[in-house]
């Protein structure tokens, strides 16, 4: 079996297409089909569920992709690790997926990562935490940042980062613009835009509201913070996103951030890595950038810039 076999197979698993993955590993249509047969002579198995297109895998076929991306991962860090490519910084592309909520920290993690591999590339997808653990299983991404603490995901290992907590957004004419702290039973009363990306995010805040005997009704939910600090900025809604929003949109004069009491609630977010061996070089990056940073510090230092509590024009 040849490594190049095995690649055209990924390829064409990936693309569903003989044509489109004959284009992607820059061979013909028949040579791309060649090598495919050649590959399940190997193995003596049917990998694919032919008709006068690609049909689709069969199970043993799904059962050598997952294989096949391990032993392309495998085969590509032997090679860069050979040629001496991990030495003075790695190059190729770190792909790294990221939860929503987690979007205002990861540039601390990449900056990092850039520092130390100036040649490297920077892929961050966001992703829902199944979605990781998905895509770490299948080879697609190098890295997560998630919830570590809360429907953690299983088979990684974990590294954590920081601790998040959730704190009340609202514009400064509102009439609680001008508390020292909000609590959820005030916060829900409020009309809320909430972010919504996907279900888990909001479990947790239905937890947290419901251990207060309360239930979050928002009134408009939005799968990007940009949707949400539009619909602060107009100043008809508030939200409760994590304090790291102020990161990102704590620079904008209108905007108030408010911790929030009764619960005070905070969970931890961290770098998850595929649990196998050896790790591969940029998994190996990560780890080491995710021991040494301090995005605890990080924060402390950019928010600083603009605290949480009340500016006097709206105490007045």
């Amino acid at each position: 079996m040849l490594i190049r076999h095995l690649k055209f197979f990924v390829t064409l698993a990936e693309e569903q297409h003989f044509g489109r993955a004959a284009q992607i590993c820059s061979v013909t249509q028949p040579t791309l089909s060649q090598a495919i047969r050649k590959l399940e002579e190997d193995l003596n198995l049917a990998l694919i569920v032919r008709s006068h297109r690609f049909v689709s895998l069969t199970p043993e076929g799904e059962k050598v992709l997952r294989w096949g991306r391990q032993i392309l991962a495998d085969y590509d860090s032997l090679h860069d690790d050979l040629s001496g490519k991990t030495k003075g910084g790695l190059t190729g592309t770190l792909r790294l997926g990221v939860i929503p909520a987690a979007m205002p920290s990861v540039s601390f993690l990449s900056h990092q990562f850039e520092d130390r591999n100036p040649l490297v590339q920077i892929e961050i997808r966001s992703m829902s935490s199944r979605i990781i653990e998905k895509s770490l299983e299948n080879f697609e991404i190098d890295g997560g940042i998630t919830y570590l603490d809360n429907e953690p995901i299983e088979h990684v290992r974990r590294f954590p980062l920081y601790h998040e907590r959730y704190v009340f957004a609202c514009r400064e004419d509102h009439p609680l613009a001008g508390r020292e702290k909000v609590t959820w039973a005030q916060a829900v009363r409020e009309p809320l835009c909430l972010l919504s990306v996907d279900m888990q995010n909001r479990r947790i805040l239905n937890r947290i509201a419901a251990g207060a005997g309360l239930e979050l009704r928002p009134k408009v939910v939005s799968n990007s913070f940009l949707g949400v600090a539009s619909h602060l900025r107009l100043g008809h809604w508030c939200a409760i996103v994590p304090h790291t929003f102020g990161f990102v949109f704590g620079g904008a004069e209108d905007l108030v951030l408010l911790d929030m009491v009764e619960p005070v609630h905070q969970q931890t977010i961290g770098l998850v890595l595929a649990d196998r061996l050896p790790q591969s070089p940029m998994a190996l990056a990560l780890q080491d950038c995710a021991d040494t940073v301090d995005i605890e510090a990080e924060f402390a230092s950019m928010l600083a810039r603009f605290p949480l509590e009340p500016r006097e024009a709206a105490v007045r």
